[in-house]
């Protein structure tokens, strides 16, 4: 018997929490094949076997262990059964799959774990009032994930050939009419940390607006071309990565923390984009983004969305910012108040782009206009410099050819 060992996945994490079970008690598991989530305050990753045999599990999900704990067994001299194919893992990855692979589906398998929701799958079927038949699992050998329970619906019955018109049915719910489930780690560490920023920062917002005519200019001229050379999107928030680059060597207090008694101003434009998943708010960072083109920008930012929404994202990508940008814009926010990313001294705020009326050269001109805000450390960051910086993002946007030029 080998024990399955929770392993260290950074200096400052000392427990984790078994999110999901991928492989059941009693399977038999290959080699380097994922058999279990956990989740840390901070990111989610799969541990794999480290050896081929069969599993025996002594924790169960959502149990919350420290890291060198022993959470289960494999048994090496136990062999495989006859016929058994080697499954692999349905979550989403970087590298999509080709019909080349020759896995089978899977909800093929007819083991114990087809067609039965984990515990947190459960809970939320229970709460739509939607029973697991009902629910095609694409889990480990047709196991019910978390994600195919919020996604299911009710099945509708057949109709007759001459249907009556009927009242809408309303879903079925819990007689106590809640439903309750888990905080995740990610989502209790957030918790945490938005209530600290409150009470431990002298935090204020200072506002602006912007005129995006001439970004959007620049998108629709270039965004054909820039597509077929670099193979990523121009997308805006190249634009505001850059900008605050270079606002941030202008007003270097914005891009620094407190230490003690220390104000430590960091010299790299490390900025974090934060990215909404169905887990919580990650925040990967861009690191030196100063000396970036926005090629290798947009790629990398790219690539840090695909790896947050896939549940890949590592402690590592989020470490280490300095500063941050959010896009409630994408989701129709007008205006907001971003609450600082801790240690960080600052967080500008983007949002949706809506044409109004704005006076140009004493005439009124329609003009898509996005309101910016920016969130900052009072202890820190004085509202002159604070108002400043965000009046040179505003003037670089609305003039980027001037500023990218080093004009």
């Amino acid at each position: 018997m080998k024990d399955i060992i929770i392993p260290s996945v950074a200096e400052s994490i000392t427990e984790v929490m078994i999110a999901e079970w991928l492989k059941a008690d009693g399977d038999y598991v290959e080699m380097d094949e994922p058999i279990c989530t956990i989740e840390t305050d901070k990111a989610s990753m799969d541990i794999t076997a480290e050896f081929a045999g069969v599993l025996k599990t002594i924790v169960e999900e959502d149990d919350v262990v420290k890291v060198g704990a022993v959470i289960g067994s494999i048994d090496e001299a136990a062999s495989a059964p006859a016929g058994a194919s080697t499954p692999t893992k349905t979550a989403t990855t970087d590298i999509p799959s080709t019909a080349a692979n020759s896995n089978p589906a899977p909800n093929s398998s007819n083991s114990y774990a087809s067609g039965h929701p984990s515990p947190a799958a459960s809970i939320i079927l229970d709460g739509k009032g939607i029973p697991a038949s009902e629910v095609a699992g694409t889990g480990k050998d047709g196991r019910i994930t978390k994600q195919d329970a919020q996604a299911a619906q009710h099945t509708p019955a057949a109709s007759p050939a001459m249907p009556e018109k009927k009242a809408p049915k309303m879903p079925e719910y819990p007689s106590d009419g809640v439903t309750r489930q888990k905080m995740s780690m990610l989502r209790r560490n957030l918790a945490k940390r938005l209530v600290s920023v409150k009470n431990e920062t002298a935090m204020l917002t200072t506002f602006n607006e912007v005129d995006m005519s001439a970004v959007m200019d620049i998108r629709k001229k270039y965004k054909d071309a820039f597509k077929d050379k670099y193979e990523v999107n121009l997308g805006f928030m190249s634009f505001f990565t850059k900008a605050c680059a270079i606002a941030l060597k202008e007003f270097p207090l914005v891009n620094s923390q407190i230490e003690g008694n220390e104000i430590v101003v960091h010299h790299n434009a490390n900025i974090g984009i934060a990215v909404s998943t169905d887990k919580g708010l990650v925040v990967p960072v861009v690191r030196a983004s100063e000396k970036m083109s926005f090629a290798e920008i947009e790629g990398s930012i790219l690539g840090y969305a695909k790896k947050a929404r896939a549940g890949k994202i590592s402690i590592q990508d989020m470490e280490g910012g300095t500063f941050t940008i959010t896009n409630g814009g994408v989701f129709g926010s007008m205006l907001s108040t971003p609450i600082i990313n801790p240690p960080q001294s600052a967080i500008l705020g983007m949002h949706n782009i809506v044409k109004r009326p704005v006076v140009v050269d004493d005439e009124i001109k329609i003009r898509p206009i996005m309101y910016l805000a920016l969130s900052y450390d009072h202890r820190v960051v004085d509202g002159k410099e604070s108002v400043s910086f965000l009046k040179m993002v505003k003037d670089i946007l609305e003039d980027p050819y001037r500023y990218f030029l080093g004009l």
